[in-house]
């Protein structure tokens, strides 16, 4: 099974320090070795970012940053478990190394093989 997990924080404003760059280095390079991490990204400040909505036919764009939001999304991976309640074990490795925030964690659809 995969797994979309989405990592939620308040935005910090700062870059990662060298010492929390080496510690996620780490955790992905094991991660990916290890086969369970198949993907990962970082987001840059939500300056550089945009809201776009879809609300009764009307599309707004809003330039970031969203300083309204308490959270934001942080980055996102994708994780191969045999279960939910591993890839909850991974997450918690994950937010032990990423420090304060929460992940959504959801099952990603795989279509049948035909």
């Amino acid at each position: 099974m995969r797994f979309l997990s989405i990592y939620k924080t308040a935005e910090r404003g700062i870059p990662p320090t060298q010492e929390e760059m080496e510690r996620m280095g780490k955790l992905i390079e094991e991660g990916m070795k290890a086969g369970y991490l198949l993907a990962v990204e970082g987001c840059l400040p939500s300056a550089n970012g945009a809201r776009i909505r879809l609300s009764n036919g009307e599309i707004t764009v809003t330039d970031g940053p969203f300083t309204e939001s308490k959270e934001i999304v942080g980055g996102m991976a994708i994780l191969q478990a045999n279960s939910k309640a591993e890839a909850i074990t991974h997450v918690k490795d994950f937010l032990k190394v990423a420090g304060d925030g929460e992940c959504e964690l959801r099952q990603l659809y795989e279509a049948p093989k035909p």
